[in-house]
């Protein structure tokens, strides 16, 4: 799962600038069949944490054209709607034909989310004090596995390491509590703060139509985040095979339409 997710975020990162069409798509073929190769046995001549770190070099030295900039876009939302390309109409293959760089949050963070609820379960619902320390053990060892990646995205000069869980939650507090545990639950508004704290202003939140835990903790707070955040551009886009492909379309386009005057704003300003 750590070589899915590096390998998600450093692919999305360089393939809207790549100068060869395709080349991002041979590079993570390349590196993905090298991870498969050692977790298979095939390959035996690397250590875990030095192919998080090549899969991360390689990435860093990629040649990109950023020349001209494009809006980054975060996709949050229900689990599988949101991973899924099947469910979510290949959205990040739509932002990306439109213009846009797609920033996708680890999956590695919903399982921290996860656990870390049994603290406030334990805390405030009833729950035994066992459950706390096996939520803080089982933040901590995710952590610990996930170590040499982090490291290595922390030492990049292309990409970002993601948030801790406990700063991430700490963010949602003002908005929601952390009480709101179903399907995303607070996590779900938490990871839309950490994208515009971290540069991605732009957001589509998806769900399955009728998703009544998503309806609550994605729509119902992007009011408030808008206020709280006046550069926050967030779309919330339904996903069911009733759905009309057309509508989802619409909205998202006008969510980057409006990325893009606010991108071309405020390169202006800058110069």
């Amino acid at each position: 799962m750590v070589y899915g997710v590096l390998l998600m975020r450093c692919l999305y990162r360089v393939r809207p600038y790549e100068l060869e069409p395709g080349s991002a798509n041979a590079l993570h073929r390349k590196w993905r069949d090298i991870c498969i190769g050692e977790l298979t046995g095939k390959e035996t001549h690397r250590e875990y944490k030095e192919l998080c770190a090549q899969i991360v070099e390689a990435f860093d030295n990629f040649p990109i054209d950023e020349s001209l900039k494009k809006p980054r876009v975060g996709v949050v939302g229900e689990i599988l709607v949101k991973y899924m390309p099947l469910a979510n109409n290949h959205l990040v293959d739509l932002l990306e034909r439109e213009g846009a760089e797609a920033v996708v949050p680890d999956l590695m963070d919903f399982l921290n989310y996860s656990f870390y609820n049994g603290k406030y379960k334990s805390e405030f619902l009833g729950a035994k004090k066992s459950g706390e320390m096996v939520a803080d053990s089982a933040v901590k060892l995710i952590r610990q596995i996930r170590k040499p990646a982090l490291e290595a995205l922390e030492k990049s000069k292309r990409f970002e390491a993601p948030m801790h869980i406990e700063d991430i939650a700490e963010q949602t507090k003002p908005f929601l509590s952390i009480g709101n545990q179903y399907g995303e639950g607070w996590f779900l508004t938490g990871e839309m703060i950490e994208l515009i704290k971290t540069g991605v202003p732009n957001i589509v939140c998806i769900q399955p139509f009728a998703c009544l835990p998503n309806h609550v903790v994605g729509k119902g707070v992007i009011k408030q985040l808008k206020k709280a955040y006046p550069q926050a551009n967030i779309a919330a886009v339904d996903y069911d095979p009733g759905a009309s492909e057309v509508n989802q379309l619409n909205r998202i386009k006008l969510m980057l339409s409006t990325a893009r005057e606010n991108l071309n704003k405020e390169l202006s300003e800058a110069r």
